[in-house]
């Protein structure tokens, strides 16, 4: 299974947060599932960190190459497709970063690790 993850649950799993569901952390811990980190993701994590609505070590960009490299973790660059695909998106959510995972995640063909009620109103597959 293709699984793209959703900024908390990459930061959560990084970080060994028990927030993540068993069932989320098994399909991230399952080597025959491809795991996939959005450069949406990334954007995300330095627009946080820039306004102060999150703190992570100075060294932070190592430690995400790190996760990703340990865990085979793809990277997900940005498509003018999955921009494109935000258009048909219903207004469900307004977060940009969260509707721009949802078009890459239906354009992929992906799942998604979330805990964003939000995300299951579209018509893409989320584990909890």
């Amino acid at each position: 299974m293709k699984i793209l993850l959703d900024t908390h649950a990459f930061l959560w799993a990084m970080s060994g947060s028990n927030r993540l569901s068993k069932k989320a952390k098994e399909a991230y811990l399952d080597n025959a599932n491809k795991l996939f980190f959005s450069a949406v993701s990334y954007w995300e994590i330095g627009i946080k960190i820039s306004i102060g609505k999150l703190e992570l070590a100075n060294n932070w960009k190592d430690i995400i190459d790190k996760e990703i490299n340990n865990n085979g973790i793809k990277w997900l660059d940005l498509k003018k497709e999955h921009v494109q695909g935000i258009i048909n998106l219903e207004f469900h959510h307004r977060d940009p970063f969260d509707r721009l995972l949802i078009a890459q995640a239906k354009y992929e063909q992906m799942s998604i690790i979330t805990v964003d009620k939000q995300i299951e109103k579209y018509d893409v597959t989320t584990i909890w």
